[in-house]
């Protein structure tokens, strides 16, 4: 099967349009803290402009600096390996969570549970659980280091 490419532009064309886009954006690679923090604001910002529409001009955009943060992530943040319970236990610490406050997701008695140890966390309590905390925090970005971390689940 051939693939058809556009033409490729000369090297200077690309330098043309790549300097205004990196002056207004203000990090293009993200290599130190700094650059981390500054991609980490620009994601917001296209966050909230583009939603959830994949189809939005800036969407390429999004991904290339999830991209570049998520790069930085591999090689600057160790995600250890977790019980599912310690995963569900540290999103509750960290969102200010109570058992309660996981009604939707499931009973309080199958929270505890969980968070005990004594029953396993399905993939359908992980759906559940993280897309209840996307509606009660808002839309929390994670990055595809986190997304991939292993958990164990049943």
């Amino acid at each position: 099967m051939t693939q058809v490419c556009k033409a490729t532009p000369e090297a200077q064309v690309i330098l043309r349009a790549w300097m205004p886009f990196k002056e207004t954006v203000g990090v293009t690679s993200v290599h130190t803290e700094t650059d981390y923090a500054q991609a980490r604001q620009t994601i917001e910002v296209l966050l909230n402009e583009i939603g959830d529409n994949e189809q939005h001009p800036l969407a390429d955009v999004l991904d290339y600096l999830a991209d570049q943060m998520a790069a930085y992530e591999d090689e600057h943040y160790l995600i250890p390996e977790s019980e599912p319970k310690a995963v569900l236990r540290f999103l509750m610490e960290q969102h200010d969570l109570k058992q309660e406050d996981l009604n939707d997701c499931a009973s309080q008695s199958r929270i505890s549970n969980i968070l005990n140890g004594r029953r396993d966390i399905s993939k359908d309590d992980c759906q559940k659980t993280g897309a209840t905390i996307q509606r009660q925090r808002g839309f929390i970005p994670v990055s595809k280091p986190f997304a991939n971390t292993p958990i164990n689940v049943a």
